[in-house]
């Protein structure tokens, strides 16, 4: 039963402990019995009880032996204690009752009444005090786990309002990156206009279409590179990214990708050293690891404040690894795991362009492969990026996969 209460009755005479235990038996109570004061501390220490009624003469350890026993131990001093004594009320035992910490003493023959009343009142202060603590513990417990509530609320709030923030920063971001080609196209398109308006012919001469075709591609290439890294990473976060592999030969590609970004170079006012490897051949999607590399390079010419870029491969043990060395500014110990966060660079810590998704996704693209991608570096000493790849057999047959890669060349090598 919920919130039981046990009284404790001790007295040598087994018909007195009977005809106590008939008065004070009670549905929400247990009645311990015991013969003597050792029996009784023996109970004492095993149980919690509401109540104890000592007979004060019994051979042995007395009542108030027991008592002052009880009250000299943290378990047992709060436990309410009635005397019960057979002698005569000459001999002054309430009085010493009252001196061991006894609540009331009472002399036999009992009033049954006023026994069943004194014990319905310590059992009803028990239950109250019982009902109280438990209240108390629930009011901890809830207490505690609204704190926790809180805590978990607060993260999440946090967590939303960086999501805010990103998504505002980057949407300002992705305005800025697309205004920057798309006003470029019109104020060349309004140049023409003009010319055109004019009639002057010479204006659009092949030397200068020539131009004005190849600035419109580096246009048009800078919004399909911004448009194809969100698609990527898209399809990256949905699990829907293609990976295709079929035999591809590294050193060749890696020697195309360093000429296509020769005029990258040369604007950056740097150059690509690339070491030459030997043939290198393995299953791997050629678009995507154009990709991967297109972003380490770019990403190498953007911060290496125009000195040289070093490109070099070596492979061992089953796997091939092509290093990217740029002699920049550096990267700080924190920020070596973070600059492959994506949309990292919404939070505006340099002016270098670019949306922060190119080595987020060279990294994904690099594990899909079951490889990696690791960078050491530090502040002022430029920066060491290497691609690792394992190598497989060129006749290893090529797995299923389900979705379509979309996309074009031009978009993947545009991909930082």
């Amino acid at each position: 039963m919920e919130n039981l209460a046990k009284l404790l009755i001790v007295d040598d005479m087994p018909e007195n402990l009977h005809a106590l235990n008939a008065i004070i038996r009670r549905n929400d109570c247990e009645v311990y019995q015991a013969g003597s004061g050792e029996e009784a501390l023996a109970l004492l220490l095993e149980h919690e009880f509401a109540l104890a009624i000592l007979d004060v003469q019994m051979p042995g350890m007395d009542g108030f032996e027991l008592a002052e026993l009880m009250r000299g131990t943290d378990k047992t001093r709060h436990i309410p204690i009635v005397f019960v004594s057979a002698g005569g009320r000459e001999l002054n035992y309430a009085f010493k009752g009252y001196e061991t910490g006894a609540v009331d003493f009472l002399y036999k023959p009992l009033d049954i009444n006023a026994v069943r009343s004194k014990v319905n009142v310590f059992v009803s202060l028990y239950q109250q005090r019982n009902e109280t603590c438990r209240q108390l513990a629930a009011l901890e417990k809830s207490r505690a786990e609204q704190e926790i509530l809180l805590k978990e609320l607060n993260s999440a709030q946090g967590e939303l309002q960086r999501a805010i923030r990103m998504r505002d920063d980057f949407m300002s971001m992705v305005a800025h990156e697309l205004r920057t080609p798309l006003n470029t196209l019109f104020l060349e398109t309004q140049l023409r206009t003009i010319q055109l308006e004019r009639g002057n012919a010479e204006f659009f001469s092949q030397d200068n279409m020539r131009r004005m075709v190849a600035r419109d591609a580096r246009q048009i290439q800078s919004m399909v590179r911004l448009i194809s890294d969100m698609l990527d990473v898209s399809r990256m976060r949905n699990g829907k990214l293609s990976i295709r592999p079929q035999p591809t030969e590294l050193g060749g590609l890696l020697e195309r990708v360093v000429n296509d970004l020769g005029p990258q170079a040369s604007a950056a006012g740097s150059i690509i050293n690339l070491q030459t490897i030997p043939p290198v051949t393995g299953m791997w999607d050629e678009f995507r690891l154009e990709q991967i590399l297109i972003n380490l390079l770019t990403n190498a010419l953007r911060y290496g404040e125009g000195r040289p870029v070093d490109v070099y491969g070596e492979a061992s043990d089953g796997t091939v690894r092509i290093h990217v060395i740029d002699h920049g500014r550096g990267i700080s110990q924190a920020d070596l795991q973070r600059i492959f966060m994506p949309f990292e660079r919404a939070a505006s810590r340099d002016a270098s362009g670019g949306l922060g998704l190119g080595l987020y996704i060279a990294r994904q693209l690099a594990a899909s492969h079951g490889g990696s991608i690791g960078v050491e570096s530090r502040v002022g000493e430029g920066a060491k990026f290497s691609l690792m790849l394992p190598l497989a057999e060129a006749g290893a047959a090529r797995p299923e996969l389900p979705c379509k890669r979309e996309g074009t060349t031009l978009a993947g090598k545009f991909g930082q």
